[in-house]
């Protein structure tokens, strides 16, 4: 690893973590020749994951739109850490598939499946953009839905 600051390839380790998500180790290093410390994060690479989306183009999956996404549609409900999580659920499940290649319908089913485990109202809000709800009666059927698998509440 070279130093960011003075281009030396000797330094050390000073500490090692898991990251937030748990899917990287955090470290932190000095150099050995300016004293700079600085961070590093290791991963395992795995292929590209594509996406397919409606209209037939293919983008790289990004967990960075898959955090934005349920974010705008939880309004400041859910917290940042809980969202990354989340989409790092999303991706594991889609990669589990084992497909190169997935439909953007199947990320957003992952992601509707997430949100729901999370927060109902950010559920149906994600879910009223995803499935395209045209009036107050998609948002009724949703709700009768989310209703019917809810556990009954005790007294």
């Amino acid at each position: 690893m070279r130093c960011p600051s003075c281009g030396a390839d000797d330094d050390r380790v000073v500490d090692s973590r898991p990251s937030s998500s748990g899917d990287a180790i955090r470290r932190r290093r000095e150099c050995r020749a300016c004293g700079l410390r600085f961070t590093t994060f290791e991963r395992v690479e795995q292929p590209e994951l594509l996406v397919v989306k409606r209209s037939g183009a293919v983008v790289p999956f990004s967990r960075a739109k898959v955090v934005d996404g349920m974010a705008r549609a939880g309004k400041g409900r859910l917290e940042p850490d809980v969202l990354e999580s989340a989409a790092a659920e999303v991706e594991n499940a889609l990669r589990a598939s084992g497909q190169r290649e997935v439909t953007s319908e199947q990320v957003g089913l992952q992601v509707l499946m997430r949100l729901r485990e999370l927060d109902q109202v950010a559920y149906v809000l994600f879910a009223s953009v995803y499935k395209d709800f045209q009036g107050p009666e998609d948002f009724e059927q949703e709700l009768s839905s989310l209703r019917k698998e809810e556990p009954p509440k005790s007294a």
